[in-house]
This record gives C-alpha cells, structure tokens and sequence, in this order.
C-alpha cells in the first residue's frame, strides 16, 4: 500500500545523557585583516530584533571513517574563519543601542567535544526532529534565552555515541547570517574539511554597507509585519497557557500538486498562477487557526514569512558571495472569519501578493524603517511565522567526508510555539520533493489540525467547498 499524501511521522520521548569532554576555542589559522579594537558594521537587516537570536540545527552521522573528527573539524574550521573572519569576533552595543562586531582579546569561534553511552539506534527516527536531541547543542550554564553579546558567533558541539556515530549540533548567530548565508558559510567548512584544503566557493564577500540607511530615512510602506498588536484573541493565550507539542508530518510531492491546483483561483482570467509554497502557507495557516478554534471571529491575526530579496537588488546588484541577512518579512493579514470561511484560493492569494509585494523598494524602505523605530522586542499577538528551509542545500552543504547527514536541520521549535518550518526531507541521491512541516500546538488541537491538514475533515459537511 502507498503511503498517505500526509502522514503525521513520531518521535520518542528521550533523555540523551551527554558528558562534556572538552571546550576548545577555534581561531583563525592565518592571519585577517580584523586588528584589535577594530569594528565592523552590521546592518539594519542583520540587526532587526529577530536576528537576534542563534540558529541551532543538528547533524547525525553513521560513522566517522577512521578520519578523526575533532581534528579535522578544527582544522578546517581554523581556515575557514580567515575568510569568514568576522564569523570569530563578538557582538556589543553601540551608544544607540545598534549592534556592530567587535574584535577584542576574546576571540573565535567555540568547538565543543561531548560523549553519550546511547547509540544512534536508540534515538529513534532521525529523520524526524525531536526535541529530545536538545543536549546535543550546547548552551553555556545559565545562559539567557536570546543573549547574544559577548558570544562566541559560531557554535558547534560534536557529540560521539557508542555505536562509531557522531552528531554535530551547531549555533551560528542569525545577525552574521541569514539562512543562505549560513548555507554558504558551512558548505566551505565542509568542503575545506572534506578536502583538506581551503575551499570558498563562492569568496564570501561583507559588504553590510550596501544595506545602509537612507539620510534622512524614507519609509515608504506601512510595515505591519512590525506593528505591535494588543492579543485579544484567544490564539496565543491557548497556545501559552499549557506547553505545546511539537508535530511533525511528511507531505508528499502528489499531495503540494493538488493542494496548488485547489488553490487556484476558479475564474483566473489574469492567469495568475501560485506557487507551492504559497499553497501551503495558506494551508497550514487556516489549519492551525481553525484547529486552536481562534475567537473572536473579527479578530485579525498576521502570517509572517522571510523572502529573499537578494534577486530583486539590481540598482546596483548584490555582489556574489554576500553571507549577510538580506531578507525581507512578508505579512499576511485576515480576519479569523476570512481565514475559517473563506476559500483556499482568496487565502493563497494574499500570501501570494506579500510574496510579490517584497521589492527593492520594499527593502530599502524597511532598513528605514529600523532606523527610525528600532524594535525592541519580539512579538508574538495574533501571529504565526512559517520559515521556509525547502530551498536550503542543507544535506549537500554539510558532507565534512563523512558523507550526506541522516538528518540535518531544526530541533526544537516548542520555545518559539508560533513558528512552523517547512523542511526537505533527507533523500540518499534523488530529491522526491517531500517536505516536512513541523508546528506547535496544544494536545487538545492536534487531532483537529491532523484532519485539517489531511483535507479529511469529514466532520464539516461544506468542507470541501471551502477549501476551493
């Protein structure tokens, strides 16, 4: 029998007992043009309040071949931050509370060596994100949630099990890099430690001044994905009251067709075509919202997703090998009632126009607008966030001679319960085009949201009229 275009994939419940063996600090092997005392500028885009976080992702490896990990890990990395030497300073505040790097004595990046008496086997599905293999990236005693200055910008963990495996769990700081960025920095550690020598390829390139602020600051374009909005809904009250669990589910490729031929408008007499992800942002949104049952129906809740704005710069171009945040957020916004009645189609749409509507223009305007109302804090009323990962060359980017990682991406998504990730499932040779998508929500939800998803709602007698 074929598997279900959706299936809900599982987890165990673990307690992964590491011991930390060694901490290491990595520094560039040669020397880089960062003297002591020296700065370096971030822009407005890196410097948004949610870059301010560290990116933890996690990589299993069945075996490590006789090459020896550490070494090898160090080696490269110690070469790769002469190019990537910013990647090896700290963050500090400037006087306007703006971030900028620094480099004093404290330098490099942190390599981290732990062992489990556990084997791979015994963690389960790799291939499903757990947040059990939280051990597995390491975090300072006592560190606070978000901090980010005076930290080492590139953290990675390796964790050796019984069975030969090993893990690698890796933080680098979202201010340096924004996901493709990340994408370029680990494939040339990779690389250079699957070599033996350096490899950039591209030369990563700094260049955060192109992202500098207009004088005076023109802020063209309201920005709401920014706007602080009172919660009164009982959206994030239901998600918060009682910790919600992480679900994971593997979408087929068959079942992203369908779901973008409903999607649809019936009468497209402009021939506007969506794409997948615009499907199934709308989808998954109205799911969630539908199955957290989100009251009052009048109230207007946000969908938020980054787009990458690198293509649209033409005036003048990006130069080739940029590894700094050049994204944009995008935002959707609905009332609860336009969301749980309306049609698919209506709700793609406005998905797809904020995908669209992210322009050079649009950029420029939001670098402005940090300008001039820097926000300080995360906000959460009313909103869910869906981070798309289905483009990253994430197993292709971290073969260090090893080969391809079982498992590489996210772990833990329950501290930040109003984001969803898309993410492409590990394939050996040939990409099937399943992706993973990976949510929070209350226990009390998942069987409704499960349904939803599935478009096997069979309790809603109009169900199938309207999601066309």
């Amino acid at each position: 029998m074929a598997p279900p275009w959706v299936q809900e994939l599982h987890f165990p419940h673990l307690h992964i007992p590491i011991t930390i063996d060694h901490m290491t600090p990595v520094k560039p092997s040669g020397p880089t043009p960062a003297a002591l005392g020296q700065t370096l500028y971030l822009s407005n885009l890196d410097d948004m309040i949610g870059a301010r976080v560290f990116t933890p992702t996690v990589y299993f490896y069945s075996s490590h071949h006789r090459r020896p990990v550490m070494k090898t890990l160090h080696d490269a990395l110690a070469s790769v931050l002469v190019p990537y030497y910013p990647l090896s300073g700290r963050l500090r505040e400037a006087r306007n509370g703006k971030l900028e790097v620094f480099f004093g004595q404290e330098q490099g990046a942190l390599l981290v060596e732990a062992h489990s008496e556990m084997a791979l086997a015994d963690l389960g599905d790799l291939k499903v994100p757990n947040p059990a293999w939280t051990p597995l990236v390491f975090r300072f005693p006592n560190e606070e949630p978000y901090k980010v200055l005076d930290m080492p910008l590139v953290i990675a963990q390796v964790t050796h099990f019984s069975c030969g495996g090993f893990s690698i769990g890796l933080r680098i700081c979202h201010c340096i890099c924004d996901g493709l960025g990340a994408m370029q920095f680990l494939s040339s550690w990779a690389a250079t430690a699957k070599a033996g020598t350096l490899i950039t390829t591209p030369e990563p390139c700094w260049d955060r001044e192109f992202f500098r602020p207009s004088d005076p600051p023109l802020v063209k374009f309201p920005h709401i994905e920014f706007m602080r909005i009172e919660d009164g809904s009982s959206l994030t009250m239901s998600l918060w009251q009682t910790k919600p669990v992480q679900k994971c589910y593997r979408i087929s490729r068959e079942f992203q067709t369908l779901l973008k031929a409903l999607a649809q408008p019936k009468d497209n007499m402009s021939n506007v075509t969506c794409s997948s992800f615009d499907a199934m942002a709308a989808h998954v949104w109205r799911s969630w919202v539908k199955a957290l049952n989100v009251k009052p129906l009048n109230y207007e809740l946000r969908l938020t997703f980054s787009a990458n704005a690198r293509h649209k710069l033409n005036n003048p171009p990006l130069k080739d090998g940029f590894y700094g945040n050049a994204v944009c957020l995008a935002c959707v916004t609905s009332t609860v009632t336009k969301l749980v009645y309306g049609r698919l189609s209506e709700i793609t749409h406005l998905v797809r126009e904020a995908r669209f509507g992210i322009s050079e223009e649009y950029l420029r305007s939001t670098v402005d607008y940090v300008e001039v109302d820097r926000p300080t804090r995360l906000e959460f009323g009313g909103k869910l966030t869906i981070t798309q990962w289905t483009r990253f060359p994430m197993y292709d980017s971290a073969d260090f001679g090893w080969g391809r990682p079982i498992y590489a991406g996210p772990i833990d998504l329950t501290p930040t319960p109003q984001v969803c990730v898309f993410l492409p499932e590990a394939e050996a040779d040939h990409p099937s085009g399943t992706m993973l998508v990976c949510i929070c929500l209350p226990e009390s939800a998942t069987h409704n949201f499960t349904q939803l998803l599935s478009l096997t709602d069979s309790g809603d007698p109009n169900y199938v009229n309207i999601i066309r």
